[in-house]
């Protein structure tokens, strides 16, 4: 089957060696382009660092004030991002294997009310890790260290591919890619040929731009393998 991946890079790619593995062609046409922003890191003394996904660990580790937070310990909302942070130098790393309320629920977990958290993330996310923890009594500070800036048209591969009828399923990791990639299909006058892909989501969330519809699927885990548990 031809599967559509439309993360932004570099997990498009990896997600891609996975469907070859699983014998599948992956047609990569990332909806999103990350980018630092070169935002400052908030000031003063951390207990912990927090990351929702590996592009909050590489926009990190790039950053000029990075080096003094290598130490501390590193919360990480899955294996993926838990791999990239030790591959940017954390030596205690958690993976919660799971969502950020599995994520939140582990800070609180392992810190005493009062710690200190920091938050390398980027401008959109799926969900308010400060809230999350906001019970516990732990102070989750966010820091924008990227911007995920949308595609501005379709790959001339996946506007004939759709065209053609031979693209099986996309694989939706978050709401905006699926925002964008809808809009690039609006805009090439493919949004029925869209609709007729099934549509394999990661969580209802991401989901809900696509609205209500027989081709859309969500994954029993917020997770890559249960998401490729679709296929």
């Amino acid at each position: 089957m031809r599967v559509l991946v439309t993360r932004p890079e570099p997990a498009a790619s990896l997600t891609a060696e996975r469907l070859s593995e699983m014998g599948h062609a992956a047609l990569v046409d990332p909806m999103l382009r990350i980018a630092p922003t070169g935002a400052a890191l908030p000031d003063g003394r951390f207990d912990a660092v927090a990351f929702t996904s590996v592009n909050g660990v590489k926009a990190l580790a790039a950053h000029p004030g990075a080096r003094r937070l290598a130490a501390l310990p590193a919360f990480c909302v899955g294996a993926r991002t838990a791999q990239a942070a030790r591959q940017a130098g954390f030596a205690q790393v958690t993976d919660c294997a799971g969502d950020a309320e599995a994520l939140a629920g582990r800070l609180a977990a392992a810190l005493g009310a009062g710690a200190r958290v920091l938050h390398p993330a980027g401008e959109d996310r799926a969900a308010d890790l400060g809230a999350l923890v906001a019970g516990p009594g732990l102070a989750v500070e966010l820091a924008i260290v990227y911007a995920a800036l949308p595609a501005d048209a379709l790959a001339e591969a996946t506007r004939a591919a759709l065209a053609q009828g031979t693209i099986g399923a996309a694989l939706h990791f978050s709401p905006r890619t699926v925002k964008t990639l809808l809009a690039c299909a609006a805009a090439a006058g493919l949004d029925d040929r869209l609709r007729q892909v099934r549509h394999l989501c990661l969580s209802a969330q991401v989901a809900a731009p696509l609205g209500a519809g027989s081709g859309v699927e969500i994954a029993a885990a917020p997770n890559e393998d249960a998401l490729l548990a679709l296929l």
